[in-house]
């Protein structure tokens, strides 16, 4: 592919506000939101700077340059045509445009600018909003500069831009995720503003702009719903999707999909509410009794039990039904979104139950010896990637590091570190049924109709039984080699959106046949 936003410079003027208290320029909030962005879109970014900068913003736009990985070079009006031909030499045949992005509209540098074919982005100051010239919206039908009224619209403007410029057959994908997750992929070229080899643009949505705008420059919509959980309700008997409080800014992204049912969005709110809640996933995890097969290895879910109350009577008569001993393994009944969903506890003795610091309503499930190996695997799309972790001791050796603090519960944060054992040295990938655990991947992309996800599986020592003790959504799959996970990643999405409108497709032939 050709053509297309292939650099962007970054005018000084753009990234400072006004000084702070103290006498010193800042970096503007959204300046900081840019860079961010920018930083691993796949277009080389650059900072310019006027050759009179004080030495005090020099300094800063230094570190700001270090920070990021950007270069920094002098361009003003004074800079002449001798020096702008320097600079695209240096930076050779870059194969599309270059935009820059100022803040004021500096007419002989832009005239310079524009005759060597720089994309030209203004940044208007407040107060000078015009409704004509909005969301990146050029200044004439055929003119080379376009104006935006926040730093928040470059990159759908950049997204734009490539999209018009290459091919229409590209697919621009809004994603949304808290920003340590989007760090995690980004850093590893999964959101590229420039088309991926599958012909993937990726578009940061932001709440500080209309969501229903950003919508209508989009084709798919990746999201991490579960990080903009504001609150779940499990003491009511409707369905999960009712009891959870999403942010503002995502109820707005659930009403526009309620008003355009034909977005592919990846994936439906509704398809997500099992992997929120433990005792849901846990139920669907009863039916992989139809995918295994007499004389194999058998693949299922650990025996749980959902409780109300640690303090019931009955209550180690109902374990023994659920078919669970000691020790069993505690855990909150909501798996994601509120600040206590991974806090868990291993109870080794009975009467340990009584006043469980873990949060009701909530699944005590059973503790399975598994040689402390634990094979983590990620489905995306079609493909099925797998790494084996250490994991937990088996229940004697934990008995024993516990023994010294009277065998009271393990209480433990699931995200943070736990105790791992040595039983695994002499356990290898050959101990799994790949293809076993390949066909519950398939069995769990059919049940929950989710495109990327992940699943934990341990082997029960003398069974040799495969039990999936997790399940979660748009898990980071780092422990796969990024040259396997990324287009892996990026043919998921494309394939998605490609079903997606064949069936719309065939819909349509259908209606039009029924008429």
């Amino acid at each position: 592919m050709g053509g297309g936003v292939r650099r962007i410079v970054l005018d000084e003027s753009v990234l400072f506000g006004c000084e702070d208290p103290n006498g010193k320029d800042s970096l503007l909030p959204a300046a900081e939101y840019l860079l961010r962005k920018l930083r691993h879109s796949t277009i080389p970014t650059e900072i310019s700077y006027r050759h009179d900068l004080s030495a005090q913003k020099a300094s800063l736009l230094q570190g700001v340059a270090v920070q990021y990985s950007f270069d920094c070079f002098v361009l003003d009006e004074s800079s002449t045509i001798d020096a702008l031909n320097e600079i695209q030499l240096a930076w050779g045949d870059i194969g599309g445009s270059i935009l820059y992005l100022v803040s004021d509209n500096n007419d002989d540098l832009l005239l310079k600018l524009r005759t060597h074919g720089w994309l030209l982005v203004i940044l208007r100051s407040t107060g000078q909003e015009s409704k004509d010239d909005v969301d990146g919206g050029p200044a004439s039908e055929d003119s080379s500069m376009f104006y935006i009224n926040k730093l928040e619209e470059l990159p759908l403007t950049i997204c734009r831009l490539n999209k018009k410029d290459i091919s229409n057959d590209v697919v621009t994908v809004g994603y949304i995720m808290k920003p340590s997750r989007e760090e995690d992929f980004s850093k590893r070229g999964a959101f590229p503003m420039y088309p991926s080899q599958n012909g993937l643009i990726f578009m940061p949505l932001t709440f500080a702009l209309p969501i229903s705008s950003q919508l209508q420059e989009v084709d798919v919509v990746l999201h991490k719903a579960t990080d903009e959980i504001m609150s779940i309700k499990l003491n009511s008997s409707s369905e999960l999707s009712n009891r959870i409080t999403y942010t503002r800014g995502m109820l707005e992204l659930g009403m526009y999909m309620e008003h355009h049912p034909d977005f592919c969005l990846i994936d439906p709110f509704n398809n997500i509410d099992p992997v929120v809640d433990r005792l849901k996933i846990q139920q669907i995890l009863l039916g992989l009794e139809d995918i295994n097969r007499p004389g194999c290895c058998r693949i299922r879910g650990p025996y749980f039990l959902k409780v109300d109350n640690f303090n019931e009577l009955n209550l180690i008569q109902r374990l023994s039904e659920a078919k669970l001993s000691l020790p069993s393994i505690v855990k909150p009944q909501v798996a994601c979104g509120v600040a206590d969903a991974h806090s868990m506890a291993i109870v080794f003795r009975v009467e340990d139950y009584k006043d469980l610091s873990v949060p009701l309503p909530a699944v005590i499930q059973e503790y399975v010896d598994h040689s402390s190996t634990l094979f983590k695997f990620y489905v995306l799309g079609e493909k099925v990637f797998y790494a084996v972790k250490k994991s937990t001791p088996n229940a004697g050796t934990l008995k024993k590091l516990c023994e010294k603090n009277e065998l009271k519960p393990l209480i433990f944060d699931s995200l943070k570190s736990l105790p791992t054992g040595k039983e695994n040295q002499n356990v290898n990938d050959q101990s799994i049924d790949i293809k076993l655990v390949t066909d519950a991947a398939s069995w769990l992309r059919r049940v929950l109709d989710l495109t990327i996800f992940g699943f934990d599986v341990v082997i029960q020592e003398g069974s040799g039984d495969h039990v999936i003790v997790d399940v979660n959504y748009l898990p980071s799959f780092k422990e796969v080699p990024d040259n396997m996970a990324i287009p892996a990643f990026w043919d998921a999405i494309k394939e998605k959106f490609e079903s997606r409108k064949k069936k719309q497709a065939i819909n349509s032939d259908q209606q039009f046949v029924d008429h």
